[in-house]
Formats: C-alpha cells, structure tokens, sequence
C-alpha cells in the first residue's frame, strides 16, 4: 500500500477505482506549402478523417433517446454535424482552395472552416451564428482526427471512480457531479479554487497539492481517499479496506443525525436567529438547496451555466449564451425556492473562470486575476450585461429575486450598472414584457478598495454580500488557485478580518443587509468567528447547512464573540 499526503479541501471518505486523466493536448496547426504530387495523399487523409469522424457521431446519436427532452439538444447538435460533414459545396470549396494555394491538407481545412464560420457570423443572424460555432467544432474534429490528436472525453469516467488528475476544468467538475464519483485527487488547485467549491457543493472527497499524482497512480488500481486527513491510499489491503467502509458508515450516521435540523431554524443556544443560504452554481443544485434547509440561495454562481453547457468539452466550438435560456435557467430556480430570496450574481468570468462562448472575447492577459474579469468584463462589453440583465427581470415576476454584481471597487462602477439597469427597465415596460420593479440590486464586497469605502458604497447598494475567498485573495496578494503558496492563503488574517469588521460596521450604520457566501461562510472555524463579529447571514454549500445549524445552537453570542475578539485582537 502506498500512501500520498496532500492538502484537505472537501471533506468525506471515498473507495473506488483509479480513473486517470490525461493533460489536454493543445492543436498545433503546421503551415507549409507542398507539392503537387503529394495532393492526393493529402486529400485521402482528409476523407478518411470525415469518415472516422462521421462514424463516431453517427455511434453517438445511436445511443442517445429519441424520445428523451435531456438528448434532444445534442441530438441536434450530432444531427447537424454529420450534415456539415456531408455537405458536397463546402468540400468542394476546401478541395479547390488545396489544389490552387497547395498549402497542406491541415493548414488548408482550418482555414476553410475558419473563413466560412466567420461569413456565418458576420450575417447577423442568431441561427446562422450557431453554425458558425458548429462548423468550428466539426472540422476541428476532422483536424483532430488527422493530426492524432484524442481529446479526453470527461463523460467516458465510469461510476465509482476516484478521479486523479493534475487539474480540472469546472466544466469537467459540473460533469462529473452527475456521476457516482468517489473522489478527486488533483495535483493542482488551491482550497478555495472553484472546482473544490462544486466538489464540497456536490459532496465529493476531494484532495489537492497532490505532486503529480496522476503519473504514479494506474487505471484500475484500489484507492481510498480520506477528504479531511487529506490522505490517497493506493492498493490497500482487506483490512484498512474495512476501516475505511467502518469510516464512511460513521459519516453516513452522522448525516441521518443532522437530518433533524433540516427543517429547524439556525438558532443560537440563547435564542439568536440566524439565516443560512446556499450558493450554487445550476439550476439543479437549487432542488439540492431546497432539501437541505436552505432558507434561501444567497449566491447562484451564473458563469457555470456557461461552462456546464450540454456537451462541453476541451475541444467543443464557443456558444452563445442567449437571453432565452438564461431566462429559463432563472426561472427555474426562482420557482424551485418559491417565495424564498435568490440571489443571482452576474456574470463573473474570466482570472481564473475561463468560459468558451462567442459572447465572450478571448484574452490573453499576464495577470488575468487582475485583469479584465467579472464586472469590468461585463461593462467593457455592455451587450452580455444587458443580455443578463433582461433575463433576471423577465424572470423576476416568478419568485423573491436579488440581483447582485461582482468584484466592486468604485461607487461609479455601481452607478454604471445601474444606468444599464435603468435601460433594461424601460425596455421591457415599452415593450410590456412584465417584470418586478424592485427587486434589490446590491454588490459583492470582495477587494479591500470595496471594504474601505462600504459607507460610501451603501448609498448606491440595497445590500452587500462579502466574497471572503477573493477578499482574502486580493488582500493577501496569493493566488488562491496556486498550490505552491496555498499555505499562506489565510482567511484568519488580521487585515481580512479587519476589513470584513469595517464592511459590517458600514452595513449596520446604514441599515444595510449583509451576508457572508465566500467559503468562511460554511467552515465551522470560521462560522464561530463571523457570528462573533455581528454577521447573521451566512451562504454556504448546501450540504452544510445542516451542520453548521447544529454547531450555532451550541453557543450563546456572548461564547460566540469572546472567541471572535480573540482573533481581531490577535496582534
């Protein structure tokens, strides 16, 4: 048996099979011109790849329901591939193109494919736009196929397994919280990175910092991972077998014991009230929230509606994101909570949020964490936020809607935003689209420059939500997704703590609400420290909802605030 120590991020206890993921290889397209005698090698290979890819397709679209509403989108998607592939025009075009430039076969399909999607786009027709995306993804198939190159397809990952990787994409994660997955081992990723947050949202054991532990690890050995000791035992023996099941059993004994709390109050031992959220990041985990207690969703993360896209994948062409489907995604959690609060974040892509959509451009930033992300991504490119925006008021006369916009650092930033807001509004009333007129708007407080003028802040908000993983990570300047300095990302720093006691102080001088939906919100540690501190909002991953209720009612405030002070006064 051999054993790998790691950095705990999501707790549980899993045994399962080894499933190793490869490193995705990037397409590298060779550019050169060739001979006349070497066009019909060239070609042969170009059509042999159209058959291979055609077959695969043709196999997929055999195995997915033609009565199933889940399949129909991507039976649409293989439908129109295979046409793509068929069409006798566009060949003709790339076979014409290859035989007067007499550039190689490769070269010459990925610029023909690259012209013909960008006359698609350049129409201006939303239905044309799509197949631009289509003819990118099919040929970029076809390239594949002819320069070797597989893509890992993340849907092939049997149940039961424990995933060893060096990183994966959120996308990937979304994917595989559909799956019985038995843990995530990862090389890369820090604590508070965003596939360990769906990994604790959807259960999943999960350990990180793990140095390369896809390359020592096989397909189809026996692995136990332990979430919380941050331990991967590979090829156990029957009896740590059996300690471990005894392990999992206790976990699962104490979930039937939290279950209790499931309909109680969060509710201190002297009486305080307390409300505790969920953040999530589909529509599906709203149904998840619901069953757990929540008394609301405090964050619903939209940027993974983008990445948790039917049929996402590495090599997958971008797609738009339309006000339709985002109103319905909306609606949906709206009427899943009923007449509880959702707070609905706008767009917060890029830094470390990468999204694959024509909505998006994309950037090559030296310091994208500090870059264009989030609402200076949004305001750069007003037509995603006003997209959004008409989509969360259509959607808001379906439930008890919040909207709210990330990483704030100005006041005129907020005022920004609220102009477009004002041009959303008297849209939808000109066109007698019916929407709720005052439904909040308030911001994530998730950078000092945002704690140190809240007061001021408070006057354009109709309420604040503290981001403590971003705040701790621009605070501290750590990358939080960076394994190398994770040690000294510190949610307990003195400064974070301070500048999460200003934004609280501003909130309760203004009689603004205030939530905490970073990842302190759900630690037990840090729970008892932001309680002491006046917070009585806390968003959190659904399934610790229930634990975090049985921890607050062992403690009276005044327990809760002498274990508070100790920490703001720890000099």
């Amino acid at each position: 048996m051999e054993v790998f120590l790691g950095i705990p991020a999501a707790d549980g206890t899993g045994i399962g099979t080894a499933f190793v993921i490869p490193d995705p290889v990037k397409r590298a397209i060779p550019q050169h011109h060739i001979n006349i005698d070497q066009i019909n090698r060239g070609w042969s290979r170009f059509e042999a790849a159209v058959q291979t890819v055609t077959l695969s397709l043709s196999e997929h679209l055999d195995s997915l329901s033609k009565t199933s509403e889940r399949d129909r989108a991507q039976r649409e998607v293989f439908e129109t591939y295979i046409l793509m592939l068929e069409d006798p025009v566009f060949k003709q075009e790339v076979r014409d193109f290859y035989e007067n430039q007499l550039f190689n076969i490769e070269y010459t399909v990925q610029f023909k494919a690259e012209e013909y999607a960008a006359k698609l786009r350049q129409a201006g027709n939303y239905y044309l736009s799509e197949r631009a995306q289509d003819i990118t993804d099919v040929f970029g198939r076809v390239l594949d196929e002819m320069l070797d190159i597989h893509p890992f397809d993340i849907n092939s990952v049997p149940d039961g397994s424990v995933i060893l990787a060096t990183s994966l994409s959120s996308a990937d994660t979304i994917i595989l919280s559909k799956r019985k997955i038995a843990g995530l081992a990862l090389s890369e990723g820090g604590v508070s990175s965003h596939v360990v947050i769906l990994a604790r949202n959807y259960g999943i054991p999960t350990v990180v910092g793990l140095e390369e532990i896809s390359k020592k690890v096989r397909n189809g050995e026996t692995v136990i991972i332990d979430g919380k000791d941050a331990e991967i035992l590979v090829s156990p023996d029957r009896n740590t077998i059996e300690e471990y099941k005894a392990k999992i059993r206790e976990e699962y004994q104490r979930k039937l014991s939290l279950r209790s709390f499931l309909s109680k109050p969060a509710v201190t031992k002297d009486g305080t009230r307390f409300k505790l959220y969920a953040n999530i990041g589909t529509p599906e985990e709203a149904e998840i929230a619901l069953a757990e207690g929540a008394d609301g969703i405090g964050l619903f993360r939209t940027e993974f509606l983008y990445m948790a896209q039917s049929g996402a994948s590495l090599n997958a062409a971008a797609r738009s994101f339309s006000e339709q489907t985002q109103f319905e995604a909306y609606k949906s959690v709206l009427q899943i909570m009923g007449d509880k609060p959702v707070t609905i974040r706008t767009l917060d892509a890029g830094g470390d949020k990468l999204i694959n959509s024509v909505d998006l451009p994309a950037i090559e930033e030296k310091n994208p964490l500090m870059g264009l992300r989030a609402v200076r991504l949004s305001l750069e490119y007003p037509n995603i936020l006003k997209t959004q925006l008409r989509a969360l008021y259509r959607a808001s006369v379906y439930g008890n809607l919040e909207i709210m916009f990330p990483l704030i650092t100005s006041v005129d930033q907020v005022k920004e935003c609220l102009e477009l807001v004002n041009v959303v509004k008297q849209e939808l009333t000109s066109e007698k689209i019916p929407f709720q007129e005052d439904t909040p708007v308030g911001i994530m407080i998730e950078t000092a420059a945002a704690a140190l003028i809240s007061d001021c802040l408070s006057k354009v908000s109709d309420f604040f939500s503290l981001g403590t993983n971003d705040l701790t990570q621009y605070t501290l300047g750590i990358d939080r997704e960076n394994q190398h300095v994770s040690g000294l990302y510190n949610e307990f720093s003195l400064a974070v703590l301070r500048l999460i006691e200003m934004t609280v102080r501003s909130a309760k001088e203004n009689n603004i609400p205030l939530a905490v939906c970073g990842e302190m919100a759900g630690r037990q540690d840090s729970v008892m420290v932001l309680a002491g501190m006046g917070i009585r909002n806390l968003s959190m991953s659904p399934k610790l909802i229930s634990s975090t209720k049985e921890l607050l009612s062992r403690f009276t405030i005044a327990e809760l605030e002498a274990i508070s002070a100790k920490h703001l006064n720890n000099l």
